[in-house]
């Protein structure tokens, strides 16, 4: 009985690491599309994206949550909230790695939890404990670094953060699984992205069309880069911690960077390594802090479990309910009480 769940973590860990692994890789696929530009290839990620879900989702006979999605018209509405804001995220993306900003690509998914974080005190009144406040801190240092040595705001990696966090944000309301939510959202991006993709091939500027039939399988296969890592991804969500999965998403930015300065051979002078170096000591700081928060937990619900063996109405739920509001913030055993964000950031898919 003990070795289904160690089988279980390992397939878990597998799947994660091939998840955050081929997002990490994912800047030498665009490459290979060009001389199809960021538009194109944009809109052709949302159409061979949505035809990628569609038959996973009849393979696996799951179609029940459109029709209750259709009937819900708020969470509908958020849908598309989040339709547009990954659109933003993708496209951004794809243009930052074509037109050589790798590393600056990189750097807003470094900061992502840090954005969330601050979204989390602005947006959902959340209060923070003094190591979050000291990583956030650190992170607009970081920011401040690296806009005096770019000579600009570091723009591509804010775009790309608050977007990506906006994402992680409203896909947490709309509460759906990781394929259907794709599904809904590129069904939303479809029709807008096919009359682009139309458009190009009207006025003869549609490399799908012009550039030969290898070209075209590249162009064709943006649905499987989007749609294979988030399987894996699922695969892992439901069989490791999630304080896992917050370790293991930092492969991808790190693959990214790793990417930029040694594969393209962008440019890092010290003044850049100076402000990466300040967001690398922020997430030290926040995924400590994350894992101090779950071990007191798991601790928390060690008690409360042996509490309930004697005869205090605990049971599972108020142990696991235990356990959670130490992870958040909140003390059982103190009056004051803090609420806090979630111990680590939230892994939303889809990545880049």
């Amino acid at each position: 009985m003990a070795e289904k769940p160690k089988g279980e973590h390992r397939i878990g860990l597998l799947n994660g690491f091939a998840a955050y692994g081929m997002w990490g890789l994912v800047p030498l696929f665009w490459p290979l599309l060009k001389p199809a530009g960021a538009m194109e290839i944009l809109a052709h990620r949302m159409v061979w994206s949505l035809l990628v879900v569609a038959v996973a989702l009849l393979f696996v006979r799951r179609w029940a949550w459109a029709g209750q999605l259709l009937r819900q018209p708020r969470r509908l509405a958020l849908v598309t909230v989040a339709a547009c804001v990954i659109t933003v995220n993708w496209g951004v993306y794809i243009w930052a790695v074509n037109a050589g900003h790798v590393v600056e690509a990189s750097l807003g998914y470094f900061i992502n939890p840090l954005v969330t974080i601050a979204m989390g005190v602005l947006l959902l009144k959340e209060r923070l404990r003094p190591v979050q406040w000291a990583a956030v801190a650190t992170g607009l240092a970081a920011v401040v670094v690296l806009t005096i040595g770019y000579g600009r705001p570091p723009w591509i990696s804010l775009v790309l953060a608050f977007s990506f966090a906006t994402y992680g944000l409203v896909k947490k309301k709309v509460d759906l699984g990781g394929v259907e939510s794709l599904a809904a959202e590129t069904a939303i991006q479809f029709l807008p992205a096919l009359g682009y993709l139309l458009w190009l091939g009207a006025h003869g500027r549609a490399s799908f069309v012009n550039e030969g039939a290898g070209h075209a399988a590249l162009l064709a296969s943006t649905g499987l880069v989007t749609a294979v890592p988030l399987v894996c991804f699922g695969a892992a969500a439901i069989r490791v911690p999630l304080s896992t999965l917050g370790l293991l998403q930092y492969l991808a930015p790190v693959f990214q960077f790793l990417l930029g300065i040694f594969y393209f051979h962008e440019a890092m002078p010290p003044e850049r390594w100076a402000g990466f170096a300040l967001v690398w000591l922020a997430l030290m700081l926040l995924t400590g802090d994350a894992l101090r928060s779950a071990r007191r937990g798991a601790r928390a619900l060690a008690r409360a479990t042996a509490t309930s063996g004697n005869g205090l109405p605990t049971g599972t739920a108020g142990a696991a309910r235990t356990a959670e509001s130490v992870i958040s913030g909140h003390d059982p055993d103190t009056e004051n009480v803090t609420p806090g964000p979630d111990p680590e950031p939230e892994a939303a898919a889809p990545q880049p």
